[in-house]
């Protein structure tokens, strides 16, 4: 019996109990509106509902007394073995062996739909995440972004939304200007400019240039040689960007440039349309937008005094363009640096009549540290200064990179040990998730030769305390799942996984789903057989969501 059957089963038990103390009570009243959940301590029964509490006052009646009524309805109720009364009006059920074992083949049913839903099938979302710069190799914050923005959009694909990846590339102003000057003096030989990049990347990139420039670069005048540089320096560093992101598993829908705001024209749409609303102002000779109007500490300047667009009207005129395109939620991935950023942006959010935290939503990144020894790593061989993705992917491997970004929450600050992630042993997470995987398809090898198949399932079998156990949790996977997409932490599922892992090693060492020397196949190995490939399917749909593999064999 999985918990929509239930939660129907209650309504049912709870609309003509409410209705019979006090007519009208129950209109209204759905299966969504009963929640159940799972009790922390397993002695008291397989669920738990709150719902005579939440509904004594409409009814008129002691919440335990209500609580009584209900238990005794629910008692008769097929699957249900066992409902007790506890505290103030909580509703404790135990189901029989046969209506908690049926999960098992429900899931190997499913199959890789198991776990998903529709509660933001509605949605069309715009995730923006990674966006870093062109300057660069991506450093260990882009490289949690790209893990965690991954994996948030195939969470929230799960749940029924349409998730368009987009990656923000910033092709205008003066960091790429200070890029293109380090690349020029790298190539004349020149010391790094005080306020330019370093690191062995730039003269990679600045000998690149120089032999893909069509005719004599070094003949060119100093503008036209740092433009030639920019131009094809940029691109250059780019397609380094995209294949490393591929390389990490993360692919983009769109590559949005932010020049295109400055040359469609966007930006004065922007600010045009926010001057129909009534939210843009001039002063002191320059363009502002009043987003004091909405919570901010200060107005803003659009449009500064020379005629030449602040920072600000780039951000207008992208989250107008999204909207444009039609995306009901525009979520932004942004690094820790930028967390005096986002009362802004939702100030422009709410002068464009949008609801902040709604049709704009913003996460904030904590920082990672490497740690390896004991001690913080802190060069790159590449970058100089800064680790980057692929430092980190060279030492661990993609899989264990990706696992130990998103297995913390991203708005709290992550080491991550080397040693640890480079160990195959039961204290490196990703290797002791991965290997439950793995044992579910040795379990299912093994099982095949010894003559145990799927055909026979007597779930009423499944009575040991750890079947108990691992079928409960089970069970919480699409929950997990839809709670993790609704509050956007992928940090949830990988927590889940381990503790899955940790049940089904657990019930690995006590249940056997191959019999012992010559004792005969019977059904209750039978039935363990779906058991485990149903633990199987749910370890492989849950990294499926990290974007981590679920290999066969370990």
């Amino acid at each position: 019996m999985n918990p929509d059957t239930l939660s129907a089963a209650l309504l049912d038990v709870i609309a003509p109990l409410a209705e019979a103390r006090r007519p009208g009570a129950s209109e209204g009243l759905t299966a969504a509106d009963l929640v159940l959940e799972r009790p922390k301590n397993r002695d008291h029964g397989d669920w738990a509902s709150n719902a005579a509490l939440k509904l004594s006052k409409a009814v008129g009646v002691n919440p335990r007394e209500f609580a009584g009524e209900i238990a005794e309805r629910l008692r008769a109720v097929d699957g249900v073995a066992e409902v007790e009364v506890a505290g103030p009006g909580f509703i404790n059920i135990r189901l029989d062996a046969a209506a908690a074992g049926a999960l098992a083949k429900q899931i190997v049913d499913a199959g890789e739909a198991y776990g998903t839903g529709d509660a933001l099938a509605a949605e069309v979302i715009n995730l923006e995440f990674v966006s870093a710069n062109p300057t660069g190799p991506i450093h260990l914050g882009g490289t949690r972004w790209a893990a965690v923005g991954d994996a948030l959009a195939r969470l929230l694909s799960s749940q029924g939304a349409q998730v368009t990846r987009e990656y923000y590339f910033n092709d205008h102003g003066a960091q790429i200007d200070r890029f293109a000057r380090s690349l020029v003096a790298a190539h004349e030989g020149r010391p790094t400019p005080e306020d330019g990049y370093g690191g062995a990347y730039i003269g990679d990139i600045a000998r690149r240039v120089a032999l893909a420039y069509e005719g004599d670069i070094d003949a060119l005048d100093a503008e036209a040689k740092q433009e030639a540089f920019r131009e094809l320096g940029v691109s250059f560093m780019f397609d380094e960007i995209k294949a490393s992101l591929h390389e990490f598993g993360v692919d983009f829908d769109v590559y949005f440039h932010e020049n295109d705001l400055h040359d469609s024209g966007a930006v004065e749409r922007a600010v045009a349309r926010l001057r129909e609303l009534g939210h843009i102002y001039e002063a002191d000779g320059a363009t502002w937008l009043e987003t004091t109007r909405f919570g901010d500490d200060k107005d803003r300047v659009v449009i500064k005094s020379d005629g030449q667009p602040a920072y600000i009207s780039g951000d207008l005129a992208y989250y107008l363009d999204k909207r444009e395109r039609g995306f009901t939620q525009c979520i932004i991935m942004l690094g820790a640096d930028h967390h005096g950023y986002v009362r802004r942006m939702m100030a422009m959010c709410a002068a464009f009549g949008d609801t902040p935290g709604v049709n704009l939503q913003i996460l904030i990144g904590q920082l990672v540290n490497l740690v390896k020894d004991g001690q913080p790593v802190r060069m790159s061989k590449r970058a100089g200064t800064v680790v980057t993705m692929e430092d980190l992917v060279e030492i661990v491997g993609t899989d264990a990179a990706r696992y130990a970004l998103t297995r913390s929450s991203a708005d709290s600050n992550l080491d991550v040990d080397l040693d640890v992630l480079q160990k195959r042993t039961n204290d490196n997470p990703v290797f002791y998730v991965q290997y439950a995987h793995a044992r579910t398809h040795n379990v299912a090898r093994n099982a095949a030769d010894s003559g145990v198949d799927r055909s026979q399932f007597a779930p009423e079998l499944l009575t040991h305390e750890t079947e108990s156990a691992l079928l409960g949790a089970l069970q919480e996977f699409p929950r997990v799942v839809a709670f993790a997409a609704e509050v956007r932490e992928p940090h949830r599922v990988a927590r889940y996984l381990e503790e899955l892992a940790g049940l089904y090693h657990r019930w690995y060492d006590n249940c056997r789903v191959i019999p012992l020397g010559d004792q005969p196949v019977e059904a209750v190995h039978r039935t363990r057989l779906w058991l485990n490939d149903a633990t199987g399917q749910v370890l492989r749909n849950g990294l499926t969501l990290l974007g981590v593999s679920a290999p066969e064999r370990m």
